[in-house]
Protein backbone atom coordinates (compact mmCIF):
# COMPACT_ATOMS: atom_id res chain seq x y z
CA UNK A 1 0.00 0.00 0.00
CA UNK A 2 1.26 3.87 -1.03
CA UNK A 3 0.92 5.65 1.84
CA UNK A 4 0.09 9.43 0.84
CA UNK A 5 -2.12 10.62 3.65
CA UNK A 6 -1.52 10.59 7.58
CA UNK A 7 -4.48 10.34 9.60
CA UNK A 8 -2.56 11.88 13.20
CA UNK A 9 -4.75 11.02 16.58
CA UNK A 10 -3.56 13.43 19.09
CA UNK A 11 -4.46 15.85 22.33
CA UNK A 12 -6.30 19.23 22.35
CA UNK A 13 -3.86 19.69 25.25
CA UNK A 14 -0.04 19.99 25.00
CA UNK A 15 0.46 17.68 27.91
CA UNK A 16 3.29 18.08 30.60
CA UNK A 17 6.34 17.42 28.78
CA UNK A 18 7.74 19.41 26.28
CA UNK A 19 9.03 16.24 24.17
CA UNK A 20 5.31 15.89 23.16
CA UNK A 21 5.21 19.57 21.41
CA UNK A 22 8.37 19.00 20.07
CA UNK A 23 7.28 15.63 18.47
CA UNK A 24 3.77 17.07 17.32
CA UNK A 25 5.82 19.90 15.77
CA UNK A 26 8.75 17.18 14.15
CA UNK A 27 5.72 15.06 13.07
CA UNK A 28 3.64 17.83 11.21
CA UNK A 29 7.03 19.49 9.65
CA UNK A 30 8.17 15.49 8.88
CA UNK A 31 4.95 14.72 7.08
CA UNK A 32 5.17 17.70 5.12
CA UNK A 33 8.84 17.25 3.94
CA UNK A 34 7.60 13.59 3.02
CA UNK A 35 4.75 14.99 0.71
CA UNK A 36 2.15 13.05 2.97
CA UNK A 37 -1.32 14.92 3.62
CA UNK A 38 -1.89 15.59 7.45
CA UNK A 39 -5.87 14.36 8.11
CA UNK A 40 -6.35 15.24 12.00
CA UNK A 41 -8.82 16.44 13.85
CA UNK A 42 -8.99 20.35 13.10
CA UNK A 43 -8.46 21.90 15.90
CA UNK A 44 -5.90 25.07 16.67
CA UNK A 45 -5.53 23.95 19.93
CA UNK A 46 -2.91 21.50 22.31
CA UNK A 47 -1.08 19.03 19.72
CA UNK A 48 -3.35 19.35 17.58
CA UNK A 49 -2.61 22.62 16.76
CA UNK A 50 1.23 22.16 16.90
CA UNK A 51 1.34 19.45 14.31
CA UNK A 52 -1.20 21.10 11.64
CA UNK A 53 0.81 24.35 11.99
CA UNK A 54 3.99 22.68 11.11
CA UNK A 55 2.77 21.04 8.60
CA UNK A 56 1.37 24.29 6.81
CA UNK A 57 4.45 25.87 7.85
CA UNK A 58 6.99 23.34 5.86
CA UNK A 59 4.50 23.66 2.74
CA UNK A 60 2.46 21.10 3.91
CA UNK A 61 -1.09 19.71 2.54
CA UNK A 62 -3.74 19.62 5.77
CA UNK A 63 -7.22 18.17 5.68
CA UNK A 64 -9.17 18.92 9.32
CA UNK A 65 -12.35 17.19 10.13
CA UNK A 66 -14.33 18.58 13.31
CA UNK A 67 -17.61 18.25 14.33
CA UNK A 68 -19.65 21.32 14.78
CA UNK A 69 -20.02 21.09 18.65
CA UNK A 70 -16.13 21.80 18.75
CA UNK A 71 -15.64 23.97 16.67
CA UNK A 72 -15.47 26.90 19.09
CA UNK A 73 -14.25 24.94 21.93
CA UNK A 74 -11.28 22.99 20.39
CA UNK A 75 -10.89 26.54 17.87
CA UNK A 76 -11.65 25.05 14.47
CA UNK A 77 -8.86 25.65 12.25
CA UNK A 78 -10.16 27.28 9.32
CA UNK A 79 -6.90 27.95 7.35
CA UNK A 80 -6.24 24.04 6.29
CA UNK A 81 -6.19 23.09 2.55
CA UNK A 82 -9.52 20.88 3.60
CA UNK A 83 -11.66 22.08 6.43
CA UNK A 84 -14.95 20.00 7.25
CA UNK A 85 -17.39 19.94 9.82
CA UNK A 86 -19.07 16.76 10.73
CA UNK A 87 -22.85 16.76 12.56
CA UNK A 88 -21.21 14.32 15.36
CA UNK A 89 -17.98 12.86 16.44
CA UNK A 90 -18.70 9.12 15.29
CA UNK A 91 -18.89 11.28 11.89
CA UNK A 92 -15.60 12.94 12.41
CA UNK A 93 -13.79 9.75 13.41
CA UNK A 94 -15.15 7.86 9.68
CA UNK A 95 -14.53 11.04 7.63
CA UNK A 96 -10.73 10.94 9.24
CA UNK A 97 -10.01 7.56 9.22
CA UNK A 98 -11.72 6.89 5.15
CA UNK A 99 -9.30 9.87 3.97
CA UNK A 100 -5.84 8.45 5.43
CA UNK A 101 -3.59 5.49 4.23
CA UNK A 102 -2.19 5.33 7.86
CA UNK A 103 -2.65 6.43 11.54
CA UNK A 104 -0.17 7.84 13.81
CA UNK A 105 -0.96 8.08 17.59
CA UNK A 106 0.25 10.98 19.04
CA UNK A 107 0.30 11.42 22.90
CA UNK A 108 -3.48 12.37 23.66
CA UNK A 109 -6.25 11.78 26.00
CA UNK A 110 -9.60 9.66 25.72
CA UNK A 111 -10.45 11.59 22.68
CA UNK A 112 -7.22 9.97 21.42
CA UNK A 113 -7.85 6.70 22.71
CA UNK A 114 -11.17 6.09 21.71
CA UNK A 115 -10.15 7.05 17.96
CA UNK A 116 -6.92 4.91 18.62
CA UNK A 117 -9.45 1.83 20.27
CA UNK A 118 -12.07 2.65 16.87
CA UNK A 119 -9.17 2.35 14.01
CA UNK A 120 -7.47 -1.10 15.94
CA UNK A 121 -11.40 -2.98 16.30
CA UNK A 122 -12.07 -1.58 12.49
CA UNK A 123 -8.73 -3.40 11.43
CA UNK A 124 -9.93 -6.69 13.39
CA UNK A 125 -12.46 -6.84 11.63
CA UNK A 126 -10.92 -6.24 8.21
CA UNK A 127 -12.87 -2.75 7.37
CA UNK A 128 -9.26 -1.69 6.16
CA UNK A 129 -5.93 -2.96 6.74
CA UNK A 130 -3.84 0.63 7.10
CA UNK A 131 -0.60 0.60 9.71
CA UNK A 132 -1.22 2.18 12.93
CA UNK A 133 1.93 3.62 14.39
CA UNK A 134 1.90 4.52 17.84
CA UNK A 135 4.33 7.15 18.83
CA UNK A 136 5.46 6.58 22.49
CA UNK A 137 7.24 10.04 22.93
CA UNK A 138 9.35 9.73 26.24
CA UNK A 139 7.09 6.40 26.74
CA UNK A 140 3.85 8.06 26.96
CA UNK A 141 2.40 5.44 25.78
CA UNK A 142 3.98 2.45 28.07
CA UNK A 143 1.05 2.00 29.95
CA UNK A 144 -1.30 1.25 26.76
CA UNK A 145 1.08 -1.48 25.85
CA UNK A 146 0.73 -2.70 29.42
CA UNK A 147 -3.03 -2.66 28.82
CA UNK A 148 -2.89 -4.74 25.55
CA UNK A 149 -1.21 -7.47 27.21
CA UNK A 150 -3.25 -7.40 29.95
CA UNK A 151 -6.51 -8.00 27.61
CA UNK A 152 -5.01 -10.50 25.96
CA UNK A 153 -3.84 -12.40 29.59
CA UNK A 154 -6.86 -12.29 30.56
CA UNK A 155 -8.38 -13.74 27.37
CA UNK A 156 -10.29 -10.89 25.80
CA UNK A 157 -8.36 -10.52 22.59
CA UNK A 158 -5.85 -12.92 20.83
CA UNK A 159 -2.22 -11.78 20.63
CA UNK A 160 -2.42 -10.79 16.96
CA UNK A 161 -4.24 -8.09 18.45
CA UNK A 162 -0.26 -6.70 19.07
CA UNK A 163 0.52 -7.33 15.57
CA UNK A 164 -1.80 -4.00 14.68
CA UNK A 165 0.18 -1.37 16.15
CA UNK A 166 3.76 -0.64 14.93
CA UNK A 167 5.70 1.15 17.65
CA UNK A 168 7.82 3.64 17.22
CA UNK A 169 10.06 5.76 19.49
CA UNK A 170 10.81 8.68 17.39
CA UNK A 171 9.64 11.04 14.58
CA UNK A 172 11.60 9.49 11.53
CA UNK A 173 10.99 6.37 13.64
CA UNK A 174 7.20 6.56 12.62
CA UNK A 175 7.96 7.63 9.42
CA UNK A 176 9.42 5.04 8.43
CA UNK A 177 6.92 2.65 9.76
CA UNK A 178 4.52 4.30 7.78
CA UNK A 179 5.51 1.64 4.78
CA UNK A 180 5.00 -1.30 7.32
CA UNK A 181 1.86 -3.05 7.25
CA UNK A 182 1.91 -5.92 9.81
Amino acid sequence: MTVTSVCVYCGSRMGTNPAYEDAARDLGAGLAAAGLRLVYGAGDVGLMGTVARAAQAAGGETFGVIPEHLVRREVGKRDLTTYVVTETMHERKKVMLYNADAVILLPGGMGSLDELFEAITWRQLGLHSKPIVVLNTAGYWEPLRSLANHVIAEGFADAAVLDTLIWAQTVPDALTALTKTP
